[in-house]
């Protein structure tokens, strides 16, 4: 083997040994820049948590109305539009996919989902006791697999099976709201092992797990479709 094809055959193979670690660097630059955008989201989200939770009856359920009225203006509060700006920004320095994109602000999402003790505030000589309501607005913004296999009771307090996780439909207005609009519900494995849903109702506060099984769990991650829609 002459000189020549040594030499090119030696500048392949280090080329390609290079090629892993050239790609691990980019991937961490782009999560480091990701990440301060999110971070910067979820700042402006948190600006009134953690918002007191009121328990009501029997059961010591927690007021839906208290989280409709944390959760949904938090993620009002977020400057989505700059945000996006910024993302587009930095996809483009990067020379990403957007596929690639997409995933690096999913998973920063998922990663600074704050916990629910971070957004709600229950009385301390509640928090053995209160319920967690599973409302639409709660549900809405609850990370995937939190409160997987909680117990599930109704607003007596009577137990009903344990938590699956939340599904999205599409539901049309009536004469006052003519397009459709998505709602998010739950399901839950019943006592004798059947996978149950509420049916297509608003929530409220008719069904919750255990606040203190529940306040260490993600509780609230910004969504990703004002994100990632720009392109």
């Amino acid at each position: 083997m002459n000189v020549l094809l040594k030499t090119v055959l030696f500048f392949l193979i280090s080329f390609n040994l290079c090629l892993p670690a050239l790609g691990q660097g980019g991937s961490e630059e782009l999560k480091k820049k990701v990440d301060a955008v999110i971070a910067r989201a979820y700042k402006e989200a948190s600006v009134k948590f953690p918002c007191k939770l009121k328990t009501v009856g029997k059961a010591k359920m927690g007021n839906w109305k208290d989280v409709e009225n944390c959760v949904n203006p938090a993620h009002d509060l977020v400057d989505w539009e700059s945000h996006a700006a910024a993302l587009k920004k930095i996809q483009e320095e990067e020379k990403v996919s957007s596929e690639g994109m997409s995933a690096a602000i999913e998973a920063a999402l998922t990663a600074q989902a704050l916990s629910f003790d971070k957004v709600f505030l229950v009385k301390k000589n509640e928090e053995m006791a209160a319920l967690l309501p599973l409302s639409n607005s709660l549900l809405k913004f609850l990370p995937e697999k939190s409160l997987a296999e909680l117990m599930v009771h109704n607003k007596n307090g009577d137990l009903l099976g344990t938590f699956i996780g939340p599904y999205s439909f599409e539901r049309s207005g009536g004469l006052e709201i003519l397009s459709e609009y998505r709602i998010v519900n739950f399901q839950y494995t019943d006592l004798r092992g059947n996978a149950q849903a509420p049916g297509e109702r608003f929530l409220l506060d008719s069904f919750g797990v255990p606040w203190r099984d529940a306040w260490s769990q993600p509780g609230f991650r910004l969504p990703s479709n004002r994100l990632i829609n720009w392109r």
